[in-house]
């Protein structure tokens, strides 16, 4: 088993590790673009994340639980619903999670623990989200898999899309995960620090129906992605995928 390690310091100074490379921070509440300031690189996101929600009031986020948990939806944990988002019969939500203001979880849906789903969202019908972070106004309105990374604004997902987290190469996979994520920049590989990281999707990319990410995908925004089964390793801001 390889030693989890975090990007040298050289590398944390590379723009394409950085948040601001994929996600523009503005409109998208005090909660995440806070978030997002306070990280030096991507690989940072989820660890901040996931000690925040273990903590709602030393981050900040009992402020907020104004919105609507409807009759007969299914809420377990710590669920922070803020005001004008809302999570409709027939929805699953396993804290912690928070949903920011706008955004809708559909019936058939389920968000699972350690997800930010950012505001105006539409989560839909057989999407499942777990240990991510949704940036705003994305739409997952179909059945399709979501773990372990970071979608940028007005990111649709088609219809069975799916990114993969965890590395299937080395043998009979193992729970927990052992092997580290890595990822090739430039002909260097740098270490998530996790053993669990699925991709990082710039603001406004549309991942046609049926696409697969590899673990450690990273696609900067403004991306065409046309369709094709499988993707990884690093696409720049605005290139084309055939």
């Amino acid at each position: 088993m390889r030693p989890i390690t975090t990007p040298p310091a050289a590398e944390t100074k590379d723009i394409r590790l950085t948040t601001g490379y994929y996600l523009d921070p503005d409109g998208l509440g005090d909660y995440i673009t806070g978030l997002l300031a306070r990280c030096t690189t991507v690989f940072d996101i989820k660890p901040l994340l996931t000690a925040d929600l273990d903590d709602p009031a030393a981050s900040g986020l009992n402020a907020d639980r104004d919105g609507h948990i409807s009759p007969g939806a299914l809420v377990e944990g710590e669920v922070i619903v803020q005001a004008g988002a809302r999570v409709e019969k027939g929805a699953m939500v396993l804290g912690p999670v928070l949903i920011c203001t706008g955004s809708v979880i559909s019936a058939g849906a389920l968000i699972r623990e350690h997800t930010v789903v950012g505001p105006g969202c539409r989560i839909g019908f057989n999407a499942e989200i777990t240990r991510s972070l949704l940036a705003g106004h994305i739409f997952a309105k179909h059945a399709c898999f979501i773990g372990d990374s970071v979608v940028g604004r007005r990111v649709n997902l088609g219809a069975f899309c799916s990114t993969t987290g965890l590395r299937c190469d080395g043998g009979p996979v193992a729970e927990p995960a052992i092997e580290e994520i890595t990822i090739n920049l430039g002909g260097r590989r740098i270490g998530t620090g996790q053993t669990k990281f699925g991709a990082v999707i710039g603001d406004e990319v549309a991942l046609p129906a049926g696409t697969t990410l590899s673990p450690g995908t990273l696609i900067g925004p403004g991306t065409s992605l046309y369709p094709r089964n499988q993707i990884g390793g690093f696409l720049p801001a605005g290139s084309r995928a055939r």
